[in-house]
């Protein structure tokens, strides 16, 4: 007879997968919680205590650590491994189905204690996951009650799972095991408080497969943080249109990372990760009507992202241009049936309730990974300062904080040119600083007159505050430090402009 072992936290199914392993022929081996739910349902069951000749002991940590079970999930079906068993009275099991204690869950407990989420740490289901997998050959192991009918099928087909479905289910233990020694660790290294370990291992789950990515000639799949922050474009819920694609995901994922940074009602405009216009008002219909006039030619085709519900009079405007995505805290009933008319546009919801918790940011390179604390700096922990003869006006001051707000979000080299409601200009990834400045301040034309200028780093020389003096730019606000700083002050007090400093950069590569 043929023996399985079943020893699962989550129950999903098992009875019925137990119920079908037993009318099989196979012999039913279980622990605790299980061996109870089996037993209930009617399914003949053997204690593992039976099986190893000894009790569980220390609240259930010891129960399957012992050569009866190991050694019968680990011997080969060769005639050299079948006489050791045999010689120690050890007997092959031949299935194995196992998950493990849900650690995720209760690390993702608010109230979670660090004893309760140790003690959810599994030693003996890993060990009998991997042992099984290793000898896939001859085991077959499940730990997804996905693959319950497939292996009962098969077995039914062919008396037995086959070599590649073993080694098909054999891999999937072995990522299932890898990401969940994975979450401990990232759990035991952020209690101690270590960061930059000599090892860093993350976890990610499929979301979806995607169409391609940047190009179609390019394969591409979503993988999400399983316990990543709701307030996020991995966690969004999607409430119409077709699947995202590559680029949509990182275009709304740029958008949503600008408008977290409004407490006012914004609207923020995306095309290609940069913003190309955003507006700010009393209502999401004025901050977009503002976003819109910021850029009417560059939203067409773009990412929409508000930090309000969407209402009829938004949506009625909304639809008037081609949009790929709009997102939102929620819409109205009206709105969704009057944007949702369009077939293919996306709209989205994130909860702007929940606090936003800063992740680490991962970037690619070939060959290794780039891992930095995200750019949550904000002016309230600037030490700022007026470094002209002349201060900024109350005005002034407005839209120097709305275009400090906004460049931290535009690819450098990076100028920002706003009024005090919504962007004007904007000059992203430049090679040089003035001819970020050049192309902010043509497309702010004749309102750059009295407007506010943002620089992400400071001016390497003076050419940049000469430029912005011509366009009639009257304040500007960007980090200094440049050794030669005091050629773009007195160029600024030579126009009259009132300049502030930050001390703080915000590349953005």
């Amino acid at each position: 007879m043929k023996r399985a072992l079943i020893s699962v936290s989550d129950k999903t199914g098992i009875t019925a997968f137990a119920q079908s392993l037993s009318g099989l022929g196979f012999e039913i081996l279980s622990t605790g919680g299980t061996k109870k739910a089996l037993e209930e349902a009617g399914v003949p069951v053997t204690g593992v205590e039976e099986v190893t000749g000894f009790p569980e002991i220390l609240e259930g940590r010891v129960k399957t650590l012992h050569p009866n079970i190991h050694g019968g999930l680990l011997a080969k079906r060769t005639p050299e491994h079948e006489q050791q068993i045999a010689a120690h009275g050890i007997k092959p099991i031949d299935l194995v189905c196992v998950n493990l204690y849900p650690f995720r869950e209760t690390i993702a407990k608010a109230d979670v204690t660090e004893e309760e989420a140790i003690e959810n740490i599994d030693i003996g289901g890993p060990s009998m996951l991997r042992a099984a997998a290793k000898n896939f050959e001859y085991v077959t192991v499940v730990t997804d009650s996905g693959d319950y009918g497939k292996v009962i099928d098969e077995i039914k087909t062919h008396g037995d799972v086959t070599k590649d479905t073993k080694k098909a289910l054999a891999a999937k233990v072995f990522r299932h095991t890898a990401a969940y020694d994975a979450m401990i660790a990232d759990y035991m290294t952020t209690i101690v408080g270590e960061e930059a370990p000599e090892n860093v291992t993350f976890t990610y789950e499929l979301k979806q497969t995607l169409r391609y990515g940047e190009n179609p000639h390019q394969k591409a799949s979503f993988y999400i943080n399983p316990l990543g922050s709701p307030f996020s474009i991995a966690h969004a819920r999607q409430l119409h249109g077709k699947a995202l694609s590559y680029n949509n995901i990182r275009d709304a994922d740029a958008a949503l990372q600008i408008v977290k940074d409004f407490k006012e009602p914004a609207a923020v405009a995306v095309k290609h990760m940069n913003p190309c216009g955003i507006g700010v008002g009393d209502s999401a219909l004025e901050a977009y009507k503002k976003a819109y006039e910021a850029d009417s030619k560059s939203i067409f085709g773009g990412i929409v992202a508000f930090n309000r519900p969407v209402d009829p009079e938004t949506a009625k405007l909304l639809h008037e241009i081609f949009l790929e995505i709009v997102i939102a805290p929620s819409f109205a009933d009206e709105a969704f049936d009057i944007l949702a008319s369009k077939k293919n546009i996306r709209l989205l919801t994130v909860p702007f309730t929940e606090a936003h918790k800063p992740e680490k940011i991962i970037t690619s390179v070939e060959g290794g990974l780039l891992i930095q604390d995200q750019d949550t700096y904000t002016l309230d922990e600037a030490q700022v300062k007026t470094v002209t003869k002349r201060e900024p006006t109350e005005q002034e001051w407005k839209a120097l904080k709305l275009a400090w707000k906004v460049v931290k979000h535009v690819k450098s080299n990076a100028i920002v040119v706003t009024d005090t409601e919504k962007t004007l200009g904007i000059g992203a990834g430049q090679m040089n600083r003035v001819g970020a400045a050049e192309i902010a301040l043509a497309q702010a034309g004749e309102k750059a007159k009295g407007a506010a200028m943002a620089s992400d780093a400071f001016f390497p020389m003076d050419d940049t505050v000469e430029a912005a003096a011509k366009a009639g730019i009257t304040a500007i606000i960007q980090p200094g430090g440049s050794i030669r700083d005091e050629d773009s002050i007195k160029k600024a007090d030579e126009y009259g402009i009132a300049m502030v400093f930050t001390g703080i950069r915000h590349f953005k590569h």
